[in-house]
């Protein structure tokens, strides 16, 4: 459940915070960066990038990860020129780009899709659909209260389906959302959020949807979980309420299967739920974690240095929580980094190259420490 255009609009209206933290930024300078034959796509900051390829050209694409292989993509997308009302899944080799033509869809084409992974067979792949409560696709409220929210849909189930769109097994039946599901890069172990304890927690299962363990118990939406590459812990997003003003408001937003997303930090964990800690103390929406190749850091996406909510950047952390990082320097959104199992390659989303519309595109970019 990460609504590209939602956090578009949720960049306008978050608070803004203490400039004081610009203050452990890093910053990359110019002359280090390995520029690309397209020098518009990486700015001169961006050092860690060494080329940079835009693969889609329209609508809002996210969530692209990677074959266990590293021959393909799995997206999600909603572009209407496609013939998009609203996210479906899409599959493309890693060569490919998408200015003018359509990807195969790889969902069923009905209800809300979200958060599609690949298998170990690099055959399969797992995403959440609301398409058994409803083929139409359902209603996105943005605000409640003239506060901005995300949709907990009820509806959402996992699934597995074949690279021709077929499904094939059905993972999770239980009443409530189930969605947000990533594989461990070890191939044995799913991730996935789900409200089938009252609250938003994190599940693990087996790749066949056996042996479904509690992670998380905290109240609090926990979400946007990703192992790290041996498999042995997990980094994810939280908005955890504290105060007794705090908690109603959750709870009660959480009662009509919303939640408000402007107020996030990073959790880390071992995979089955111990040792758990608070790795980012930034403020403002900090989100979209993925490990770095080496299991030691994470890269993520925040808006902590906004003056007015905007823009979303990617930085990097180390797994303590020092030496923080910026990565990207854009104006409006950088965000869903995740490295492909080699490490050579890093796949995102940004507003970047978009000729000023709000379309949000994907990028492939060579990596460089």
């Amino acid at each position: 459940m990460r609504y590209l255009l939602s956090l578009l609009l949720l960049s306008v209206i978050i608070s803004c915070k203490s400039d004081s933290k610009n203050e452990r930024v890093e910053q990359a300078t110019s002359e280090e960066i390995v520029q690309t034959s397209n020098d518009s796509l990486i700015y001169p900051e961006e050092k860690h990038f060494k080329s940079i390829r835009q693969i889609t050209f329209g609508g809002d694409n996210a969530e692209a990860y990677w074959s266990f292989d590293d021959k393909q993509i799995v997206f999600q997308s909603n572009n209407a020129a496609w013939g998009m009302e609203c996210d479906q899944m899409f599959l493309m080799n890693i060569d490919e780009t998408f200015e003018d033509k359509k990807p195969p869809m790889i969902s069923t084409g009905m209800g809300r899709t979200t958060c599609a992974y690949f298998l170990p067979d690099n055959k399969h792949i797992v995403y959440a659909s609301t398409h058994l409560a409803d083929e139409n696709c359902p209603e996105v409220p943005l605000r409640k209260n003239g506060r901005y929210v995300w949709p907990v849909y009820d509806s959402f189930d996992i699934f597995v389906a074949d690279l021709e769109g077929n499904i094939t097994a059905q993972l999770t039946s239980e009443p409530g959302y189930d969605a947000e599901a990533t594989v461990s890069p070890q191939g044995d172990k799913i991730v996935f959020t789900s409200t089938r304890s009252g609250d938003l927690e994190l599940y693990t299962m087996n790749i066949d949807g056996s042996d479904v363990k509690q992670i998380t118990d905290e109240l609090g939406y926990d979400g946007g979980a990703f192992f790290s590459p041996d498999g042995t812990k997990l980094i994810f997003r939280s908005s955890r309420p504290k105060t007794p003003e705090e908690i109603k408001e959750y709870k009660d937003l959480l009662a009509q299967g919303l939640v408000q997303p402007t107020e996030m930090e990073l959790y880390i964990c071992n995979a089955d739920g111990s040792e758990l800690r608070q790795l980012t103390k930034l403020g403002n929406a900090n989100w979209s974690p993925f490990f770095h190749p080496s299991g030691e850091k994470i890269l993520f996406s925040s808006n902590f240095e906004a003056e007015r909510g905007f823009p979303f950047n990617l930085y990097l952390i180390d797994i303590d929580g020092k030496n923080l990082e910026r990565v990207t320097h854009g104006e409006t959104f950088d965000a869903f980094p995740v490295f492909s199992n080699d490490g050579k390659y890093l796949a995102f989303s940004s507003n970047r190259n978009n000729g000023g519309t709000r379309d949000t595109n994907l990028f492939i970019a060579e990596w460089q420490d």
